[in-house]
């Protein structure tokens, strides 16, 4: 047998939504959260609820832009404020991270589930993520958090293409994730440099830069742009304006890494070792 077909793929998502009756899907308002969302309104209707978590690492406009993504497809939607900031394993920012982050969100969320009744809480993992680090997937397993997108074996690619079947806003958006990510590895997790990657990154985009992250590396500001926007980041002009955007916002230095935007860069080198 070859590879199942989209279309299949799709009723076997829908298939296994509709088997869990009261639903929560923990809700970023990207790609793939708003994917599992719209699958979950479709399968199980008002039983379905999209949960937003607030908290120092969420950007600011985030909150809104997750509300209209609940609002566009027609789920309920709740928000939530979690406080990974008041556990020292999060803030030490060892490789492990997200998995005292997801364990955060997830002991909320679960508390949550049991207060009105719901059976199951689904998270965005996708097939693709299986081949990256993701200590959160722990802290998952944990708790009992599905993942209905990689059960069905969607990839990325999958998912965009159902969204963009179903109109969804977000179809073709960059891939996100939390401010923290930006932070390398055994380097402290502060307010104060989320928020300054936060106006860096908001810099960028209001310079016409649609896939861009800022990494922080204390003084100095590690720019992964996408590969197509790189040749214009390079031109003199735009150049000199990043660069003073940048130290205006309290980087000494700022570089462009030439390897373009990659997900999970933070990861190369990680050491990953049987659990």
């Amino acid at each position: 047998m070859g590879e199942p077909s989209l279309a299949a793929k799709k009723e076997e998502l829908l298939r296994r939504l509709a088997e869990c009756g009261r639903v929560a899907v923990a809700f970023s308002g990207g790609v793939d959260s708003t994917v599992i969302a719209k699958a979950a309104q479709l399968a199980c209707g008002d039983a379905a609820v999209a949960v937003t978590a607030v908290s120092d690492s969420l950007a600011e406009g985030e909150l809104e832009e997750a509300r209209q993504a609940a609002q566009s497809i027609g789920i309920r939607h709740r928000i939530i404020e979690t406080r990974e900031f008041d556990s020292p394993d999060y803030l030490q920012n060892t490789p492990d991270r997200c998995y005292h982050c997801k364990t955060e969100l997830y002991g909320v969320l679960s508390s949550l589930a049991g207060a009105r009744g719901i059976g199951s809480i689904f998270d965005g993992s996708n097939a693709d993520d299986r081949h990256d680090y993701r200590p959160g997937r722990k802290a998952a397993t944990e708790f009992g958090v599905r993942s209905p997108l990689d059960e069905s074996d969607l990839t990325k690619a999958d998912i965009r293409e159902l969204s963009r079947q179903a109109g969804l806003p977000t179809w073709d958006e960059p891939a996100s994730a939390c401010l923290s990510s930006r932070i390398p590895y055994h380097s402290e997790v502060t307010g104060e440099k989320l928020r300054m990657i936060e106006r860096a990154e908001a810099a960028l985009r209001v310079l016409g830069f649609r896939v861009c992250r800022v990494r922080h590396h204390e003084t100095l500001a590690r720019l992964e742009i996408g590969l197509d926007e790189i040749p214009r980041a390079l031109e003199p002009g735009m150049r000199h304006q990043i660069a003073h955007e940048l130290r205006s916002i309290g980087y000494q230095h700022v570089t462009i890494d030439l390897e373009g935007y990659r997900m999970g860069s933070l990861n190369e080198g990680v050491w990953l070792r049987p659990a």
